[in-house]
């Protein structure tokens, strides 16, 4: 298939298009952008701004891509958005660049943003995730493989979302979700592991029992989180990647952990 573009879309001169893309009427693609081979933008879709979007990116109608940040702060230079393989944009979904000259807001492989969904400025978005409809990151959030955001869900500045965790709809998310667990409320709190998910993605029975260990010690028995943090390192082995995992988590927390159900 050879690249295509509709006679109403405007591509500036300077971008840079890669084999077999295909650009609808009225989209818009800026000067210093680079869509990969295989990208689809669809009508009135715009990528703007010092973007690179990998292969096989599909952009929706009126999403925006590449947008200057809305961060005050923000004194102009050449900040910029790193987008890999195999992502999806839907209808009015946002993805503002980074605020400072020489940084990045970057986002990995085969993630899924819905309708009306938001990456703010310097986020970092791993692989396999899911923005559900209106779900909204603040600048400078963590968003780690496989996690899942429900919609009309809002993460404040700096929090971290752990892998293969799960946030609930309309949550308010101002700590960080641990790995392997399911956040929900207002504000969110944690509230189980993530059971289903995890067999989904063929977790074994025995890492699904470390994963319930780790929440008991972290949310269940008592502890502050030194005291729950140090007894998770006494069990940690080489063949326990999900409790280390949790540690790996702990070490970058900004924010810190959200807090669990009251006994």
């Amino acid at each position: 298939m050879a690249t295509t573009i509709h006679p109403t879309a405007i591509i500036e001169k300077g971008a840079e298009l890669g084999s077999d893309v295909e650009i609808g009427a009225y989209a818009y693609v800026g000067s210093n952008v680079q869509l990969g081979d295989g990208c689809f933008l669809h009508h009135h879709a715009t990528v703007e701004g010092l973007t690179t979007l990998g292969t096989q990116c599909e952009v929706f109608p009126n999403a925006c891509i590449g947008t200057i940040t809305q961060d005050l702060k923000y004194k102009g230079g050449k900040p910029s958005v790193k987008i890999g393989d195999r992502n999806v944009f839907r209808e009015c979904a946002t993805v503002h660049s980074a605020t400072d000259d020489g940084d990045f807001t970057i986002i990995g492989d085969d993630n899924h943003f819905l309708a009306y969904s938001h990456v703010a400025h310097d986020c970092v978005v791993g692989n396999h995730v899911i923005a559900s409809n209106n779900a909204t990151l603040a600048g400078h959030v963590i968003v780690d493989d496989y996690a899942i955001i429900g919609g009309l869900t809002a993460i404040h500045q700096f929090c971290c979302i752990g892998t293969h965790s799960m946030l609930g709809g309309c949550c308010k998310v101002e700590k960080d979700i641990p790995p392997y667990l399911i956040g929900d409320g207002n504000p969110a709190i944690v509230r189980s592991i993530n059971k289903i998910g995890l067999e989904r993605h063929g977790f074994t029975a025995d890492q699904i029992s470390r994963v319930k260990f780790a929440y008991r010690v972290l949310y269940r028995e008592g502890l502050n989180r030194s005291q729950a943090l140090e007894k998770l390192k006494e069990h940690v082995e080489a063949s326990e990647p999900e409790i280390q995992n949790f540690l790996i988590f702990a070490e970058k927390s900004e924010r810190g952990f959200a807090p669990g159900l009251r006994n």
